[in-house]
């Protein structure tokens, strides 16, 4: 059997033989070699958790939170990946190069301390493969990273990806995937991102996904394409509609099956593009991409006739199908039964709504992948559509705070002037915090804010 050696560099990655961290503590070393001058500059020195051994110069406690972090992150990911990584990571973590004794920077690669001389990381790993099977036989991975901007956490991502399937998968899955790992934390599914970046995607026209998933794109490239690579990945991974095809897929990348991005999502491109654009336009920490899910399956029925169509609205999620459709021009009466909450503690409310609209019944018009403005609706009223298309519905709140949103409406539709008029709500609940507007017919107001 013939085997071959591969090398590579990926995080800024490249591989090399012998990659190994000494066993011999350099604490007494840094200290012995440190001056009156730097005796506040922490000295450098060895710690291990069950998965990682360290070598930093960060003060004990933060060191011990550091693997606390990496061990709690690969916990995530090895349930996600469904592969147990086969042996420790080795990192070499600087918070203060100037802390670092010359016997201890000479043990560095050259590769690695440029990296972080230059605030970056550099994930160094080596992986052997049968020429006869391509089955990768053997891997070594070493982490080279600063100490701050979750650089430590986003490196061993791409170390795990190598010791566990002897690649790190195309630049926009590799660096997508380790960005989710420095923020991956067990506190729930919720965006979570330096707000450099968060700041950074709210002042950018989206990125075109052809453009994100470019075969042809170099890793180690800036933090800008970082952020849109997360973006495409945080949303496939935590998006029902894509979830259950982003992790075979990823699993097929990083074991060197012949697939690719367009393979995957090729014939469902529209509606992809449709909820990635979504997600930029409302993202900020904490939003949930599964909340926020588009209902791609609902079927929707024109409303004619005297007959009321019933829709169930949930106080925490996005956009609901209402399943019927409407017509621009013509009046539809609408009532509402239930309470919801738009935080854990606060006062149940009818769909009027609370102070300032929060917990008002919301409405929007869907036709070929584009959204109307926004419209105002509530516990009783009529209302005309500002265009034809499907009606959705949603309980007014903050999209980054839907989560903790409790409770659930009944909401009953009809043409205005067909049959009998619909029941009046009970709006006992919501009489403290807003009073009923039973009798008033309600005008669609655009809310340009959303």
């Amino acid at each position: 059997m013939r085997y071959s050696m591969k090398l590579f560099l990926c995080g800024m990655l490249v591989c090399l033989a012998g990659l190994t961290l000494s066993p011999e503590p350099l604490h007494a070393q840094a200290k012995a070699k440190r001056g009156k001058k730097d005796a506040d500059v922490p000295g450098v020195a060895d710690y291990q958790s069950k998965n990682f051994m360290v070598r930093t110069d960060l003060p004990p406690d933060d060191a011990k939170d550091l693997l606390k972090r990496l061990e709690t992150m690969l916990a995530l990911i090895e349930k996600y990946f469904e592969q147990k990584l086969k042996s420790p990571i080795g990192m070499f973590v600087v918070k203060d190069i100037n802390a670092w004794p010359k016997e201890a920077l000479s043990q560095l690669d050259p590769a690695g301390l440029n990296s972080v001389q230059t605030g970056g990381g550099l994930t160094i790993g080596q992986t052997q493969t049968s020429n006869a099977t391509g089955q990768v036989l053997d891997a070594k991975a070493v982490v080279y990273a600063v100490a701050d901007r979750g650089t430590p956490q986003h490196e061993a991502v791409h170390a795990y990806c190598i010791l566990s399937f002897g690649r790190t998968g195309p630049t926009w899955y590799a660096e997508g995937m380790a960005e989710i790992g420095q923020y991956w934390t067990d506190k729930g599914l919720g965006v979570h991102c330096h707000d450099i970046v968060m700041k950074y995607l709210k002042s950018q026209e989206p990125k075109e996904l052809t453009e994100i998933v470019d075969v042809a794109d170099s890793t180690g490239d800036s933090w800008e394409n970082y952020a849109w690579r997360w973006v495409l990945c945080h949303m496939l991974a935590n998006n029902p509609n894509y979830a259950p095809r982003f992790k075979p897929l990823g699993l097929g990348l990083l074991n060197g099956k012949d697939v690719t991005f367009e393979t995957v999502y090729g014939p469902m491109a529209k509606e992809i593009n449709f909820e990635y654009q979504f997600f930029l336009r409302h993202i900020d920490q904490g939003y949930r991409a599964d909340l926020c899910a588009w209902d791609w399956k609902a079927k929707y029925t024109p409303c004619k006739g005297s007959t009321p169509f019933t829709a169930k609205v949930d106080a925490n999620k996005g956009w609901q199908p209402s399943k019927i459709s409407v017509e621009s021009g013509q009046s539809y009466d609408y009532s509402s039964s239930g309470t919801w909450k738009t935080s854990a503690t606060g006062t149940a409310v009818n769909a009027d709504g609370g102070e300032e609209g929060a917990g008002r019944l919301m409405g929007i018009i869907f036709d070929e992948y584009k959204l109307s403005e926004p419209f105002n609706l509530g516990a009783y009223g009529s209302f005309t559509p500002p265009q034809s298309g499907s009606l959705l519905l949603r309980c007014e709140d903050k999209w980054h705070e839907l989560a903790d949103n409790s409770g659930k409406m009944q909401v009953r539709l009809k043409m205005t002037g067909k049959g009998n008029p619909l029941p009046m709500p009970d709006v006992k609940a919501n009489a403290k915090d807003a009073p009923a507007k039973a009798a008033k017919t309600k005008s669609v107001e655009a809310d340009k804010s959303k």
